[in-house]
């Protein structure tokens, strides 16, 4: 009896940490990254390139949580922009830097977000140190979390 009573216990406390909710990623830890200005030849131009920290890198193909504001941009409701500021103040306004937002690919679509409502999306992070047609920060396989 005592023995049954033991291993239910340890079970609960596996369960209870296999359960734990995955780290909540702060936009002043993804903000907090240097760059590195370089030409790109088929784009005839110049483009920050993100030199991620450590801990941003230790967190690459993790799952993690990140609220921010809603920015559509794709018809089908596969992805959104996610930004630290609303609308107004966001990167594409000028207002922010360019780690500011990222890209959140929806595991599920959903054509119901509007601009500027406050979400917290749960996926794995992947960041894009090479690509100045995408963002530095991507969320795959995303949900919304509220």
């Amino acid at each position: 009896m005592i023995k049954g009573f033991f291993l239910l216990l340890i079970g609960f406390f596996a369960l209870e940490q296999n359960t734990s909710a995955p780290p909540a990623l702060a936009w002043k830890t993804l903000e907090g990254i240097g760059f590195d200005k370089r030409f790109v030849e088929d784009m005839n131009d110049y483009f920050l390139f993100p030199e991620f920290t450590k801990q941003i890198k230790a967190l690459e193909g993790k799952t993690v949580d990140v609220e921010g504001y809603v920015i559509p941009f794709d018809k089908t409701g596969a992805e959104v922009a996610l930004s630290a500021n609303p609308y107004a103040a966001c990167f594409f306004c000028g207002k922010a830097g360019p780690a500011s937002i990222m890209i959140v690919k929806l595991k599920v679509k959903n054509t119901k977000l509007r601009t500027d409502m406050y979400k917290t999306f749960r996926g794995k992070l992947k960041l894009n140190a090479t690509d100045p047609d995408e963002f530095y920060y991507i969320l795959e396989d995303a949900i919304m979390m509220d």
